[in-house]
């Protein structure tokens, strides 16, 4: 938990608050961006956050358990710190969010967390605005890991990963006798034909032979 200065915490205690939100957005490409809702710039422990409403701001939630909370943002995709062919080439995909509470007449004394966590769908309007899905870090349990066991392939026909060069006017049902006699492909096969179905885990045991353990 981050620890709060004597000095905001008197500010805050006061009769007149002067808070403002700043979020810093964080993006994979390791991109760090200030923005404030605030009308001037304000250097908050050395990340300078820029006044121009590129994020408004929005709506948090959080969860006692371990259900993701939820936020939302919306914006202008005019301003500097957003740009609309950054968002169309994916790069705010999945970029971290930091929103702080932060004295503007005194930014040097630190800021109050109030919210982490990602971009998760973005949007634009006919306007030329563009609004975002948050979800909090704990989003980060429900994602998946490693691969589904199944009997298809879950490659996509002409991929890397599937390998087939040829695929003009072809198609492919993901089937393993697909994968052998159409493309003569089973070597880049990425499904699990030979895996037992459940017809074959509910089976009892075979009842001609069955001699309860007797030799």
């Amino acid at each position: 938990m981050k620890q709060i200065s004597e000095e905001l915490s008197a500010a805050l205690a006061g009769e007149a608050l002067t808070l403002c939100l700043c979020w810093r957005l964080t993006r994979a490409d390791g991109l760090v961006i200030g923005v404030t809702e605030h009308d001037r710039a304000l250097l908050v422990e050395g990340v300078t956050y820029e006044p121009g409403a590129a994020v408004e701001a929005g709506r948090f939630t959080q969860s006692a358990g371990l259900k993701p909370g939820r936020g939302a943002a919306g914006g202008v995709l005019s301003a500097q710190a957003i740009t609309e062919a950054d968002l169309d080439a994916g790069l705010w995909d999945g970029c971290r969010v930091d929103v702080y509470r932060v004295d503007w007449t005194a930014p040097e004394l630190g800021s109050i967390p109030i919210w982490t966590g990602f971009l998760s769908e973005i949007s634009r309007g006919a306007t030329g605005a563009f609004e975002a899905e948050l979800v909090s870090l704990k989003a980060e349990l429900e994602r998946p890991v490693g691969r589904v066991l199944q009997k298809r392939c879950d490659a996509v026909l002409g991929d890397e990963r599937c390998g087939v060069v040829d695929v003009a006017g072809r198609t492919c049902d993901q089937r393993f006798e697909t994968c052998q006699n159409d493309f003569a492909n089973t070597e880049n096969y990425r499904g699990f034909p030979h895996m037992p179905g459940m017809d074959f885990v509910l089976a009892g045991p075979a009842a001609g032979r069955n001699d309860g353990g007797k030799r």
